[in-house]
């Protein structure tokens, strides 16, 4: 005998068939793109694949952060626009970023030889500096999750340099900000806004003649192959923050956003530990390589460049801030 096909049997087995896809879809991991422009192996780049990690064991697979590094998906000009329109997720932007984005507070962090060290650096990006700093980025459409340094910058160049007047007349490669324009400007060399990605090619035809970078970016790009000169200057820092799509970040459930608070936070910790031994390692490599000769200024050398570059503070004070310089100043009990 035969059973007449009804709508409640179609139903039941259109729900039977429907629970294992439905089942699947609940299982689905959030991913979370995370692009950046620097090699795997700098700070930033080991800092992002801890942080991958670390969502996936703390979410229990719930997330998943793809990692996309050395400018895969964006360049630097791309990116912020890339995570305002919400295809990437999760950014570690330079500081310098958010000036031409219209935040130029953070180009506080190019003033050269604001920060004498990295006990200094860390009373602002720890206290209510940094974080009203971030706070700042809300309205542009992210949100601020941590602070994550790379470290202090060297020169490179295609001769010798060991005073700031070596400088002069230069075709240097700097971020885009006005901060580090009025730096290069204040030694006698020109600034040349350029990406990230670009700067090898550049240096290895002569398009630019040096640049500043943190020992673990110059090594790891090899500009130091294309580069025959350096000096160990510690002129500026380079630090990140990390970023997300505050639409995107707002719609994770609370459980998810706290695991991943977490996972932010002992990347954080575990970068801001090796960025140090990095640079350091890098410095070592490249000493080693004979590749490029790098000057250790002496103390009286290093007194130079300070009292040339320190005037760009007062002259960046109408951009930047300057209340902001004098909060840092007093922050640090310096002047």
């Amino acid at each position: 005998m035969t059973h007449p096909i009804t709508r409640r049997t179609v139903l039941a087995g259109a729900a039977v068939l429907a629970a294992p896809l439905a089942f699947a879809q609940a299982q689905a991991p959030i991913v979370i793109k995370f692009s950046h422009v620097v090699a795997p192996n700098t700070p930033k780049g080991s800092g992002a694949e801890f942080f991958a990690k670390r969502a996936a064991e703390l979410t229990k697979g719930r997330v998943k952060v793809e990692v996309y590094p050395n400018s895969q998906l964006y360049k630097d000009k791309e990116e912020l626009e890339a995570l305002q329109l919400g295809a990437v997720q999760m950014l570690a932007p330079s500081l310098a970023k958010f000036g031409p984005l219209g935040v130029k507070e953070f180009e506080a962090f190019d003033l050269p030889f604001i920060f004498p060290d990295k006990a200094a650096l860390r009373k602002i990006t720890d206290g209510a500096v940094g974080a009203r700093l971030m706070a700042k980025l809300d309205p542009k459409g992210f949100k601020g999750l941590a602070y994550w340094d790379n470290g202090f910058k060297i020169m490179t160049a295609n001769k010798p340099i060991m005073k700031p007047e070596d400088m002069k007349g230069m075709k240097v490669r700097i971020q885009s900000s006005k901060v580090l324009e009025a730096q290069m400007r204040a030694l006698g060399a020109i600034p040349q806004v350029m990406a990230f990605s670009e700067v090898y090619q550049a240096l290895q035809t002569g398009v630019v003649d040096g640049t500043e970078n943190t020992p673990s970016n110059v090594y790891s790009q090899k500009t130091h192959e294309v580069q025959p000169f350096g000096a160990l200057t510690d002129h500026g820092y380079i630090g990140y923050a990390v970023i997300v799509n505050k639409k995107f970040w707002e719609g994770l459930p609370a459980d998810i956003r706290s695991a991943l608070d977490q996972a932010m936070k002992d990347a954080t910790e575990r970068n801001n530990e090796v960025s140090q031994r990095d640079n350091d390692e890098a410095i070592a490599a490249m000493k080693a390589s004979g590749k490029i000769k790098l000057h250790t200024l002496t103390p009286e050398e290093k007194q130079l460049w300070i009292a040339k570059l320190k005037p760009v503070h007062k002259e960046m004070a109408s951009r930047v801030g300057p209340a902001l310089i004098q909060e840092i100043y007093q922050a640090l009990g310096t002047k």
